[in-house]
C-alpha cells in the first residue's frame, strides 16, 4: 500500500490547503480514521453492513461472449450489483458510520452522476443521519433519476448554478456549508480528493473492491490478470481495485480518463494526459488549468469523470509509473456501452464504459490468451437519457 507522509503528501501530492476553520476538523477527523482502522468492533460492523445492506461480496463475472470477440479472457468486477448500483456505497457506509463515531448528527456531500448522492442518501437513512446534497444543475438535468431516489431516501437536494454547474461547482458549495457548520456536519466526500485525510480515508473504504477480486481471480484462474482496468475521474473505484494488485509482479494497471470530443479537440476531463500541477479542493494535484492557473472546462458523456482534477494518490501513482494512464473518446466509450448490454446482458455505467473501450483496445492488440479484469464500476440505468440523446445527435 502507498502511505502518504504525515503531512498527507503522496510524493508530491496531496497535502491539506483549506481555510483555518476547517484544521481543527480534519484533524478530528484524522484521529478518528486512525482509532478505526485498529477497531475490531468498527470493522465487523462495517462488514455486516456491508455483506446484508450493500450486497457484497460482488460477483467475479467471467463475460465469455465478449471474451471469445475480442480475444482475451475478459472478467468484470461487478460493482454495478452493490445496493444502490455502484461502488460509491462501499465509501457512504464506513463514512456514515464514522460519522456517528465523531458524534455528528448531519451530514453533506457533493454528486456528479448522482450515484454518490443517492448512495450517501442511502447510508444516512439507515444511520439515522440528516442528508444534504449539492449537485450541479447541469447534472440534476442529466441525471433526474438519482435526485428523485436521493428525495425517496429522504436527502435535501441542492441545485447549483455557479460556474460551469457541475461536479466541481457542487464541490465548492459543500465546502462552504462545511466551513459553516463544521461543529454538526461530517462531509462526505465521494472519491480519493480533497484535502488529507479524505484520500486516504476513502481508498481505505474503496480497497475492499481490490481484495475480493484478488482472491475471486485467484481462485477461478489460479493466477493475477495480466492487465487491470479502471476508469478515472476523481479515481476512488480505480484506487479501489488497484490496491489489490499493485505491487504484483506481471500485473499491468490502467487508468481510464475521458478523452471527450479527443484530446486535440480541447473539449475532455483527461486530467492526468493533460493536466499540470495545482491546487483544488484542498490538495494539490493534475489540473485542468490554463497558463495563469485558471480551472479550464471539462467536457465528456459521462457526468461521473466530469471533475478538472484528480485524487493526489493517482498523481504520484503516475509519475512513479505504477499505473499508466490512458484515455477514451465518448464514442468508443458508447460503442462499448452498446456492446456489452449487447452481447453479455449488463448495461454498464456510462463512467465504467470508458474502461471497457481501453479494455477491448488491449484486448484487440496484445490480448491473446492474456487475462484481463476490468473494474465494472456502476450500473447504466442513469445513462440511458444521455445515451438516446446522444445517438439522436449523432445521426
Amino acid at each position: 500500500m502507498t502511505m502518504p507522509d504525515r503531512l498527507g503528501f503522496f510524493g508530491d501530492y496531496g497535502g491539506r490547503y483549506v481555510p483555518e476553520t476547517l484544521v481543527a476538523a480534519l484533524d478530528e477527523l484524522e484521529a478518528a480514521f486512525r482509532k478505526i482502522r485498529g477497531d475490531r468492533a468498527f470493522s465487523a460492523q462495517l462488514r455486516l453492513h456491508l455483506r446484508d445492506f450493500a450486497g457484497r461480496p460482488t460477483p467475479l463475472y467471467l463475460a465469455s461472449n465478449i471474451s471469445h470477440s475480442w480475444g482475451a479472457k475478459i472478467y468484470l468486477k461487478r460493482e454495478d450489483l452493490t445496493h444502490t448500483g455502484a461502488h460509491k456505497i462501499n465509501n457512504t457506509v464506513g463514512q456514515a458510520l464514522l460519522t456517528r463515531r465523531l458524534g455528528k448528527r448531519r451530514v453533506i456531500a457533493e454528486t456528479g452522476a448522482g450515484q454518490h448522492g443517492v448512495a450517501t442518501a442511502a447510508a444516512c437513512s439507515l444511520l439515522g443521519l440528516r442528508c444534504r446534497i449539492y449537485m450541479g444543475a447541469v447534472d440534476v438535468q442529466r441525471q433526474r433519476p438519482n435526485v428523485l431516489r436521493m428525495h425517496m431516501l429522504g436527502a435535501e437536494v441542492v441545485e447549483v448554478k455557479t460556474g460551469s454547474a457541475t461536479l466541481k461547482d457542487a464541490c465548492n458549495e459543500a465546502i462552504r456549508d462545511w466551513v459553516t457548520n463544521v461543529d454538526t456536519t461530517h462531509y462526505i466526500i465521494g472519491s480519493t480528493i480533497g484535502p488529507h485525510p479524505y484520500p486516504l480515508l476513502v481508498r481505505h473504504f474503496q480497497s475492499i473492491i481490490g481484495r475480493e477480486a484478488n482472491g475471486q481471480i485467484r481462485k477461478v484462474e489460479g493466477r493475477l490478470p495480466d492487465a487491470v482496468f479502471a476508469c478515472v475521474g476523481g479515481g476512488s473505484n480505480a484506487l479501489g481495485i488497484f490496491h489489490g494488485f499493485l505491487g504484483a509482479n506481471g500485473t499491468r494497471l490502467f487508468g481510464v480518463e475521458s478523452a471527450g470530443h479527443g484530446l486535440k479537440s480541447g473539449l475532455h476531463a483527461a486530467t492526468l494526459a493533460k493536466g499540470t500541477p495545482g491546487v483544488l479542493h484542498g490538495s494539490l494535484s493534475y489540473l485542468l488549468q490554463s497558463r495563469d492557473g485558471q480551472i479550464t472546462p471539462t467536457e465528456t458523456l459521462a457526468a461521473g469523470l466530469d471533475y478538472p482534477g484528480v485524487g493526489p494518490e493517482h498523481s504520484y501513482l503516475k509519475d512513479s509509473k505504477q499505473v499508466t494512464y490512458t484515455t477514451v473518446t465518448d464514442h468508443q466509450a458508447v460503442a462499448a456501452f452498446r456492446e456489452l448490454s449487447r452481447r453479455e446482458g449488463i448495461i454498464p455505467a456510462l463512467e465504467s464504459s470508458y474502461a471497457l473501450a481501453a479494455a477491448r483496445e488491449y484486448a484487440r492488440r496484445k490480448g491473446h490468451g492474456k487475462l484481463i479484469l476490468v473494474n465494472l464500476s456502476g450500473r447504466g440505468d442513469k445513462d440511458l437519457d444521455t445515451l438516446r440523446e446522444y445517438e439522436e445527435h449523432h445521426h
